[in-house]
Formats: C-alpha cells, structure tokens, sequence
C-alpha cells in the first residue's frame, strides 16, 4: 500500500504500511545490564485500561507508565544515564579521567532535568539552556539539580545552537538528545539508553498474556524515542508485525512533515501544552529510521491531550500533556472520519493489543489542561 496523506477534513495523518516489512540491526544488549545496576532502579509499570480498550476497538490497552524513572517524572534519564557513562568512559580512554567536567544540554524540560541530574550524582557541573516556552516549575526542578540555567529568548532550535557553542569550551562535554552532521555519537548513545524501556515492555507484556503488541503509540519531539521504538520492533523478525505510530502536536509537527515530504524539514514552532514536544526539527540520526520503520504520524491539537490528561488521570494514571499526547493520537487515528482507512493502515482489529507510551507524569512540565486551540 502506499503512503497516505490526510484530507484538509481529517487529522494531519501520514501512513506508510510498507514500514511493517523494515528491518535493522538491535540496539546493544548491556544497556539494560547497566539501568539494573544503577541505584533505584525498577520497571514502570505496564497498567492495562480495559475502557480505553472498549473505547479503541482492541481488545487490550497498556499504558507504560514513566511518571517515575530513576527517580525523575520522565523517561529521559534512562537515555541520559547511559550516554553519559558511555561518554566519560571515553574520556578516561583518552586519558582524561581526573579532568573536571561540565554537562551542556538545550531542553525543553525533561532531557535537561536528567542530565542535570546525572551530573550531580557523578559529582560534575550542568548547565542546560532552556528556550521560551518551558513552564517555570519545570526550570526551576532543573535548577533544583544544582545546575547553571541559561533560558533562551528564541525556540529549541535556538537553544541547542546555543548549546552547542557554549559546549565549545575547555571542559565541557555537550549532551543532546538530537542530532546534526558532525554530532552524532553522543545523541546514537542516548538513543540505546531507551532501548531499556522498550525491553521491559516486551517482559511485562509476555507477564500479562497479552503477546507480540499490535500497535505502539510514541510521542515525538525530534524523534529519539521514536528511533529507539523503531529500532526494538524492527530488529525482532518474525511473527505478526507491530504497528508504530508517532503523535506530536500540530503547533510542531517536523517529523509528519518530513514524512510527507520525503526528506527532514525544519518546521516553524508555535505555542503548546506540550512542551516536550515543541521541536521543530528531527534529528539527523533518528531520520532513516523515522523514514523507514514508522507506519503512521499523526499531529494532535492541545485540546486533544489536555482531554487526554484527565482521562488518563480519571483512569489512575499520571501523565502530563506530552505523555498523554500517546492517548490523543490513536483516538484520532481511529475515531472519526476515515478512521476505517487508518486503521486498515495500521492493521488494527478487534483483538489488537495496543501499548500507549506516557512518556512524563503531570510533575514534569506542569501546564494547563483547558488550552483553547
């Protein structure tokens, strides 16, 4: 089937069932030997929500709950926590163990935050540029860390340049989570780090009777995450393939724009309820495999993940706006005009197993649930 473009009357929506025949090679399998070790470490946990299930037209719905990772209210730390280790590991190849070290990162709340935090348990210095937009909670838990803030007047893309420059100096080491030509090692690293997440859901799911998933829903910002997913289902051959369905906001939608393009874009970022999603270009590294390994995008207005929010909040679950973003795409997707078609492309059926990837909980970028557009 070929790709598939939304009318002007549905949700902004790219499909590419094609996706579903992509392989490529796993991520390294001592990641998850090294979250085990790490101090505080246990699996979120998979919560099945038989109503949403109902609701979907599936027979079972999982959210993966990150409203408590390694002690932070979002998933980013299992990504920061190894590229870091993989990081300074090299620098004592290099011979520079002993020399003092500052973490620099652009952030939109959360990456920030775990990096932050890296740095003090290891006993170094952060400093994280943080752009317009970002709650003020969500700057002030970063600073909280003990790290140096720097916001920026400008949009994400904004404050990684400036992170970039400033990581240009003696003793500072930039940590980002996306990519650009030249600066790709760091962001592949942070991006096995979320492969332990991924690892879990298949233990929890097989605990659960539930099997092989027939649909994940990923938030996406510059697409990290999303490459991790991508790179965990389509390195597993065999069996029914797994459906992968990014969700961003409409006010940032930079992944489903390449998408329907062809080729990365840069798009224009407005306001939005989730900001860790505010980004307005994909990074380099996760391009190929958002390209390839993807089945569907979708974008989501504010309003679809503050009702999500609540609902999941109804249902037991804390989720913040960008987590909740993982509820608000499949019900786009498969509510509505043309939901029929869409789900057809993602090979959704009654006895589909779906897992809903809430990446923070409602502490991590604090925002209001009742925005207007």
């Amino acid at each position: 089937m070929p790709a598939y473009v939304s009318s002007t009357a549905e949700p902004q929506w790219f499909a590419r069932p094609a996706a579903r025949a992509w392989t490529c090679p796993p991520a390294p399998t001592e990641v998850r030997d090294f979250h085990a070790a790490l101090s505080g470490y246990v699996p979120t946990p998979l919560t099945e929500l038989p109503p949403l299930a109902a609701e979907l037209g599936v027979e079972r719905v999982f959210v993966k709950d990150e409203s408590c990772r390694l002690g932070l209210p979002a998933f980013k730390a299992l990504g920061a926590s190894w590229a870091v280790h993989r990081a300074l590991a090299a620098r004592a190849t290099r011979g520079d163990a002993t020399a003092p070290v500052t973490l620099v990162s652009a952030t939109d709340g959360n990456h920030g935050r775990a990096v932050a935090r890296t740095a003090r348990l290891l006993g170094h210095r952060a400093r994280i540029f943080v752009p317009r937009g970002v709650h003020p909670e969500a700057v002030a838990a970063i600073a909280a860390e003990g790290a140096e803030v720097s916001q920026v007047a400008g949009a994400y893309d904004e404050a990684v340049r400036q992170a970039a420059e400033a990581a240009a100096a003696p003793g500072a080491l930039l940590v980002q989570d996306t990519a650009w030509p030249g600066y790709e090692q760091i962001p592949g690293w942070i991006v096995e780090g979320y492969s332990t997440l991924c690892a879990e859901i298949d233990e929890q799911l097989a605990a659960a009777g539930a099997g092989k998933p027939g649909l994940i829903a990923i938030p996406v910002g510059v697409g990290s995450l999303a490459h991790a997913v991508v790179t965990h289902y389509r390195s597993r051959p065999g069996g029914p393939p797994t459906a992968l369905l990014s969700v961003e906001p409409t006010a940032a939608p930079c992944v489903i724009e390449s998408l329907t393009r062809g080729e990365p874009v840069s798009a224009t970022t407005g306001e939005t309820i989730m900001a860790g999603l505010n980004c307005g270009t994909p990074s380099s590294i996760a391009w190929p495999h958002l390209r390839d390994g993807l089945d569907a995008a979708i974008a989501i207005p504010d309003t679809a993940s503050a009702r999500a929010v609540g609902d999941l909040a109804r249902l037991g679950i804390s989720s913040g706006p960008c987590g909740a973003a993982s509820l608000a795409g499949p019900r786009a997707a498969l509510t509505g005009d043309g939901a029929d078609e869409r789900r057809a492309a993602l090979g959704l059926g009654p006895a589909s197993t779906v897992v809903l990837l809430s990446t923070e909980g409602s502490a991590a970028n604090p925002a209001t649930t009742t925005a207007d557009t």
